[in-house]
């Protein structure tokens, strides 16, 4: 995974935008040209090819160009690396929230097993 991290962290980066997010959720519903994908915001073209080039950069997104009309589509690999990363945060949490009930588990028949005594005398 740390060979990924430059990947990881310009996606992340990329991601961290919400005109940007818009854009990937949008080409989720499959690919548009730049003036589709322009509609919903409230800025002009070239403003809107700036996210579109860092969506480019990071590998979240690919551009064709045929005559005037530019096209994007998502491209997933770089959606994959996120996810393998992130499944494995979510295993190294799951561990740890695991070791941590069973941790209080003993706590609390420790404090039974206190309780019991002191009930007793």
């Amino acid at each position: 995974m740390a060979n990924h991290a430059a990947q990881l962290n310009s996606v992340f980066n990329a991601l961290a935008d919400p005109t940007r997010r818009a854009i990937v959720m949008r080409l989720c519903e499959g690919n548009a040209s730049v003036g589709e994908l322009a509609k919903p915001f409230d800025m002009a073209l070239p403003s809107l090819m700036k996210h579109v080039r860092v969506l480019e950069s990071c590998g979240l997104v690919e551009t064709d160009k045929v005559g005037r009309v530019r096209t994007c589509a998502l491209q997933t690999a770089s959606l994959e690396t996120i996810e393998s990363w992130l499944a494995t945060q979510r295993e190294i949490w799951e561990r740890r929230l695991d070791r941590l009930e069973l941790y209080v588990e003993k706590l609390k028949k420790e404090e039974q097993s206190h309780a019991r005594k002191r009930t007793r005398k």
